[in-house]
């Protein structure tokens, strides 16, 4: 889940990177998680990170100007980035992005605007110069499974381990072959299964 908090009530927390010592026991480190503020009215303490696994409904969706495929993952270049309820800077902010880096969904897209989704499922529409193509993707916790991923140091589940990443971490992602992702989070690099990560598609290839 992407925790979100309203403009009046600062909300922080952690989340934990559990790294593989000489031995058998892990140690416990702690990434600090940056929230985004919001003006919406959902309450996202009840909100669950959702599955992006089936295309958008072109029904619903504006035809793609760029050409591009949708829908499609891209990240936030700015620390802070306004979410507008329509297309457009006069219609108003529906919550404010505070961490750059983070992967949205694109859905649609209309001139130079794209609508995006979150990790929450929440909406709303974004200035192209404000998203990179850069690929980065939280550990997901799917159906409320709060177990930490392997970080592997090959794509094979029977590789050493570098590294347990909690649900809620933000990595970088460098490839991914469909099943396994070649991913950094802070100091470590290793390979995670592409199927707990949420900013990548289940066998989608990213080179």
């Amino acid at each position: 889940m992407s925790p979100r908090f309203r403009p009046a009530l600062a909300v922080g927390g952690l989340l934990g990177l559990a790294l593989l010592s000489g031995s058998s026991s892990f140690g416990l480190v702690n990434l600090v998680h940056e929230f985004r503020a919001s003006v919406a009215s959902k309450d996202a303490a009840s909100a669950d990170i959702t599955a992006s696994v089936s295309p958008a409904d072109p029904a619903k969706d504006k035809k793609a100007v760029t050409g591009l495929p949708l829908p499609r993952f891209v990240t936030l270049k700015a620390d802070k980035v306004n979410v507008r309820r329509g297309p457009s800077s006069d219609h108003p902010v529906a919550f404010v992005f505070q961490r750059k880096g983070m992967p949205v969904e694109i859905t649609a897209e209309f001139e130079n605007w794209r609508k995006i989704r979150d990790s929450d499922g929440a909406e709303g529409w974004i200035l192209q110069s404000m998203l990179s193509g850069r690929r980065n993707a939280y550990v997901a916790g799917w159906d409320g499974n709060v177990k930490p991923i392997d970080l592997h140091t090959a794509p094979k589940s029977q590789s050493g381990i570098t590294a347990r990443l909690s649900p809620g971490v933000l990595a970088t992602i460098s490839t991914c072959d469909g099943t396994w992702c070649d991913v950094t989070a802070g100091d470590y690099e290793g390979y995670a299964e592409q199927s707990r990560l949420w900013g990548v598609y289940p066998g989608e290839v990213v080179d």
